[in-house]
């Protein structure tokens, strides 16, 4: 019951931290005009928070094996709530940019601590499981985060950066209170790692693959996302309440899909052949949105494609989780690192595409998602774990 308890109160600072996120999404536009940015201004804070969480998430990692997954938790939430209260109260660019660096460091503090906790109070049985809510926990915070800030920006556009900040200072306390720091897995990482230290690990084959496959994941969803509202603006005229269904609807069938469907798929098919066609799925489907017209099929191709998306990156946390070991942080440092870094890439490669040709930055994506499945070919689990489906 206590494993359940402390698995619910991670599960509910994870929503409370995303949702605090997306609280934001709806009164940034207006935050901005409010004080004349230009857009490159508004696209320099959202690169700002991610090379932030680039260049930390190594570290975090390393402190989250050395100074237990509790405390990074509790100090990566209290970073989130005063950059969300900076935020909400500056007047500004230099704050702004200041409360950005703040949520990058702490979401590198967030996500590797949190990965880690869930691997140390699981068995290898239960981890696809719980990693799965932990997936739909973050991506539900999305989906309810934006259409309450659009509520609370009602009252006033500063009304929801208080909001999330008073939610994440919350969330900390209450896990300070509720959370007790895990006894660490025992497992079989030196065998998997002989000889190995420091960065050299980033290339050992138990891990190198699975670190570019969740680049080449980040880099092309990134490359679609950020880019979707305005193609399907510019190319068949979709308001911004069209472009809202389409992506909550593909946010709530990703979360379900993560709650009722990984864990089976899971068992059924491995961490490694889930990933490879998952990603043959995503990279079909995200080619089919420059061929399909029609609002309903947009509407269908768009839920759907998220399902890929949203399957495949527990399916590589799981994987990592049994081969890290004692060494969780580590691969949960690295998992938020390779992820920063196609969230950086994605849209500025995406961009420059879309600039050139409406379709371009869709045709990269799916070419992107297609190196994926060839590499995953080559993806091999390790022989300790090899009894398993691959």
């Amino acid at each position: 019951m206590k494993k359940n308890i402390m698995l619910t109160t991670v599960l509910i600072n994870l929503f409370i931290a995303f949702m605090g996120i997306g609280l934001v999404i709806p009164v940034l536009p207006a935050l901005i005009n409010e004080l004349g940015l230009s857009g490159s201004a508004a696209a320099n804070l959202v690169a700002a928070f991610a090379l932030t969480q680039l260049i930390v998430s190594p570290i975090a990692g390393k402190w989250t094996d050395k100074y237990g997954r509790k405390r990074m938790i509790v100090v990566g939430l209290i970073l989130f709530s005063l950059s969300e209260l900076l935020f909400g109260l500056a007047q500004s660019i230099s704050l702004l940019f200041v409360s950005r660096l703040l949520g990058g460091i702490s979401a590198a503090f967030i996500m590797p601590a949190v990965t880690a906790f869930i691997a140390d109070i699981t068995t290898i049985d239960e981890r696809p499981k719980a990693l799965g809510y932990m997936s739909a926990a973050i991506s539900t915070g999305f989906i309810v985060g934006p259409g309450f800030g659009g509520f609370l920006a009602e009252i006033g556009t500063r009304v929801p950066f208080f909001a999330a900040f008073g939610l994440a200072f919350i969330a900390a306390l209450f896990s300070m209170a509720a959370l007790r720091e895990p006894k660490r897995q025992k497992a079989e990482a030196e065998e998997m790692v002989p000889g190995t230290t420091g960065i050299r690990k980033i290339f050992a084959p138990v891990f190198f693959i699975a670190f570019v496959i969740i680049f080449i994941l980040s880099f092309g969803l990134a490359a679609f996302e950020s880019l979707f509202a305005l193609y399907t603006d510019h190319k068949y005229g979709f308001t911004p309440k069209d472009i809202a269904i389409m992506v909550t609807g593909g946010g709530v069938v990703g979360a379900v899909a993560q709650v009722f469907l990984f864990d089976r798929l899971n068992k059924w098919l491995g961490e490694i052949r889930l990933v490879r066609w998952c990603l043959i799925v995503s990279a079909v489907l995200v080619y089919c949105v420059t061929l399909v017209s029609s609002y309903f099929m947009i509407l269908l191709v768009t839920m759907t494609v998220f399902v890929g998306f949203d399957l495949v990156r527990p399916a590589v946390t799981t994987y990592l989780s049994k081969v890290a070991g004692n060494e969780q942080g580590f691969a949960g440092g690295m998992n938020s690192m390779f992820t920063s870094l196609g969230n950086v890439f994605g849209p500025v490669i995406g961009g420059i595409l879309f600039d050139m040709q409406l379709d371009y930055p869709f045709y990269f994506a799916t070419a992107t998602l297609a190196a994926g499945v060839i590499l995953s070919y080559f993806w091999k689990k390790p022989k300790a774990l090899a009894a398993g489906p691959s």
